[in-house]
């Protein structure tokens, strides 16, 4: 069997010396120093690693193999102060601002600035004397942050900022599940950065997601005349002549739509869809939300949805419509309903990345919606892939 193996194992071998060989030379090289706030931001990375041992993650910013953006550094410090100064559990996010504000915030004064650092030094302080159990994260969050750190060595994420929020955080809200601490990071990370707020979703939280799968079919009778159905109810497109069927209400005959057989008004729902490279549309319907003609579906008339348009416009649609960065645009789209947070919120499969997440209260039935004007390529309805399972004990080694 070794023998057999042979093959992997010695290439699996020498991948390790060169990253080992790589990582000694780039640690030699002549670095940019760093400025005040990169060097608060390590200070505050060892004081943190303090309370997660178990996981070495943070040290790679300690060791500034981990270098962030000044202006990242910045924005980072505001943001938190900004919170241990709010004395709300970060869940609590009404009136915080969002990511896009905070790159503005970024060049805030430089009182601003050292006011800020003052009240997280603080909280380090007060931090310390309290005793080691009571602020130990727990197992499931020093999974997590080795999955981040795994991911970050592969090049997958551009820095190891989500480890540092997930560790600040939990010890802010001093979660008493701490299972849930993961899940619960994630709530309140779509809440307060609508926008691509993660990079990667770690295994564990992902598992979780897709552990609200739900099968979704299309609605014959909700499917504009226009579209071709598989008879799995499954897939569309659009075709070349308009099919004579019953003008029920519920029918769309303008927007090229339809939507899933059963709507959601509790509980979680997951589902993906294989979308087109050039104009589509996947999201929910509200139950009283009009469906004839072509007026604009979006949070104003009861939809809650992404578009792609002429394939490089992705928008959220909002009142104005949302523009979201070209590096979004997705393949294959997760949508996740979690009808009790209040959170509509879709992801780039592929990537296991966050997009966009529509934050309201809901309060009526929602149904799945689809859209295509594609007449080659068929949007596609998935049934989330089976979970992997690695068979090596402890930490997976091939990654």
């Amino acid at each position: 069997m070794m023998h057999c193996l042979q093959f992997l194992v010695e290439p699996a071998k020498n991948i390790t010396v060169k990253f080992k060989e790589s990582r000694k030379r780039a640690k030699n090289e002549k670095r940019e120093p760093l400025d005040e706030s990169q060097l608060f931001i390590v200070a505050l990375a060892k004081e943190l690693s303090r309370v997660c041992q178990r996981s070495e993650v943070l040290q790679h910013i300690v060791n500034c193999e981990d270098v962030w953006p000044t202006l990242a550094c910045r924005a980072f410090i505001l943001e938190w102060a900004s919170m241990l100064d709010s004395k709300k559990r970060p869940m609590q996010t009404d009136g915080w601002p969002e990511q896009a504000d905070w790159r503005e915030l970024a060049l805030s004064s430089e009182q601003d600035i050292e006011s800020a650092k003052r009240l997280i030094l603080s909280w380090t302080k007060e931090l310390k004397t309290q005793p080691e159990q009571s602020v130990w994260p727990g197992e499931a969050v020093v999974v997590v942050l080795d999955d981040l750190e795994r991911h970050w060595r592969k090049g997958r994420m551009p820095n190891l900022q989500s480890a540092m929020e997930l560790v600040f955080w939990t010890l802010m809200t001093k979660e008493p599940d701490q299972e849930s601490i993961p899940r619960q990071w994630l709530i309140w990370k779509q809440r307060s950065h609508k926008i691509g707020a993660v990079h990667y979703i770690p295994h564990t939280v992902w598992d979780w997601i897709c552990d609200a799968a739900v099968e979704v079919t299309l609605d014959l009778d909700t499917a504009n005349p226009d579209l071709l159905i598989s008879d799995d109810e499954k897939r569309m497109r659009c075709g070349f002549e308009r099919k004579d069927v019953p003008n029920y209400h519920q029918r769309f005959d303008g927007w090229w739509c339809a939507v899933g057989q059963q709507g959601f008004a509790s509980g979680r729902q997951y589902w993906e869809v294989d979308v087109g490279e050039m104009d589509w549309r996947v999201g929910v319907a509200k139950e009283s939300a009009l469906r004839k003609g072509f007026k604009s579906l979006n949070t104003d008339t009861g939809y809650l949805t992404l578009r792609l348009e002429r394939g490089t416009e992705l928008k959220a649609l909002t009142v104005p419509f949302t523009a979201l960065p070209a590096n979004l645009i997705p393949r294959k789209v997760g949508v996740y309903l979690d009808y009790d947070e209040g959170q509509l919120s879709f992801y780039d499969v592929e990537n296991r990345s966050h997009i966009y997440t529509y934050n309201e209260r809901f309060a009526e039935k929602l149904f799945p919606l689809f859209g295509t004007v594609e007449i080659i390529k068929d949007l596609v309805i998935r049934s989330p892939g089976d979970k992997s399972h690695c068979l090596c004990q402890g930490m997976c080694l091939w990654g």
